[in-house]
């Protein structure tokens, strides 16, 4: 998924490893709204990157959206659009968008199927919502790429994690591994992604890596992590060193999560748009490529309609931001 403001935010992203003891083990990184403009007209929820936290081992981008009935609002569609440094994971909890990208592929976003995307140096792909889709509900995440392995080739890969069950939840981990499960899915930093779905009022403890950084998205349901509670559309974020994570679920209806995971992120990236670099020139050089139709990103075949364009640039040098400094 494209992010379509009209006026992004230019960030350099660093990891923040090292935390006081008296620290609480859990923070709450409350939300923000973003509308986004283009042909899209939507208002997604975004955690991930905000100034308290940039980003959860290799994860540097979390929107959540939905649930919103396209059938009202004509449904997502996504113009060609580039990407560079990065994988792009779509996880859907309902509804059904279509995916072509200038590999020549062409496949289907559906409910608890994974579709991950490797930009790279440079791919470019549309998303749009299908005729049959009524409600619309998922999340987009973004996974930034290593400096050895950021000028890889295109790649797309399709999961279907099968369902774990354990004594109150239900589980799909669609990169990493967690409760027995291992996907097949490669990723170039050690990386957790899972649907947690929680009974009503059921607990349940997780083994998890200690050299992990975490964090958990409540899509529905007010879920306790580690003792502390979240909110529909909070993010709970939980520091290395826990090797165990406990998760309740303090409502009387399922709960929905997912569990992000990865080992910090050492280096520092300048994101901005779609474009993931380490300088302000990767992505003026990104941006120049893309505006002037460059083989870098290749041609979407199948849309009908013209390419998304890029914004426009920040009339400055692209100002680093990074996490606050530890208290």
């Amino acid at each position: 998924m494209s992010n379509v403001e009209t006026d992004p935010v230019e960030m350099l992203c660093g990891a923040d490893t090292e935390r006081e003891a008296e620290e609480p083990r859990v923070d709450v990184i409350s939300p923000r709204e973003v509308p986004l403009g283009g042909p899209r007209a939507m208002t997604v929820r975004r955690t991930l990157p905000q100034r308290a936290r940039t980003l959860i081992g290799a994860w540097c981008f979390a929107d959540h959206y939905g649930p919103d009935d396209v059938s009202t609002t004509g449904g997502m569609n996504v113009a060609p659009h580039p990407h560079t440094g990065l994988q792009t994971v779509s996880w859907l909890f309902s509804g059904e968008i279509e995916h072509r990208d200038t590999l020549g592929s062409h496949a289907f976003v559906r409910p608890g199927e994974l579709n991950l995307m490797t930009g790279g140096h440079g791919i470019a792909h549309s998303e749009v919502s299908t005729p049959r889709t009524t409600i619309l509900h998922g999340v987009q995440l973004w996974v930034a790429l290593p400096d050895e392995h950021r000028h890889t080739e295109r790649d797309f890969q399709h999961h279907v994690p099968e369902p774990v069950h354990i004594d109150g939840a239900e589980i799909r981990v669609f990169l990493g591994s967690l409760a027995g499960s291992v996907s097949p899915v490669r990723t170039f930093t050690p990386l957790l992604g899972a649907e947690i779905a929680l009974e009503p009022r059921a607990s349940v403890t997780l083994a998890v890596d200690p050299g992990y950084e975490h964090g958990l998205l409540v899509d529905h349901g007010d879920v306790r992590m580690a003792g502390t509670l979240l909110r529909p559309a909070d993010m709970g974020y939980a520091h290395p060193g826990i090797g165990a994570l406990s998760l309740t679920n303090e409502s009387d209806v399922r709960a929905r999560t997912v569990l992000l995971g990865g080992t910090p992120f050492e280096e520092e990236i300048v994101m901005w748009w779609n474009f993931i670099g380490r300088s302000h020139d990767d992505i003026v050089r990104a941006r120049e490529d893309w505006q002037h139709a460059s083989e870098r990103f290749g041609t979407v075949k199948g849309y009908d309609g013209d390419r998304l364009p890029a914004p426009t640039l920040p009339n400055a040098t692209i100002t680093p931001r990074r996490n606050p400094p530890r208290r």
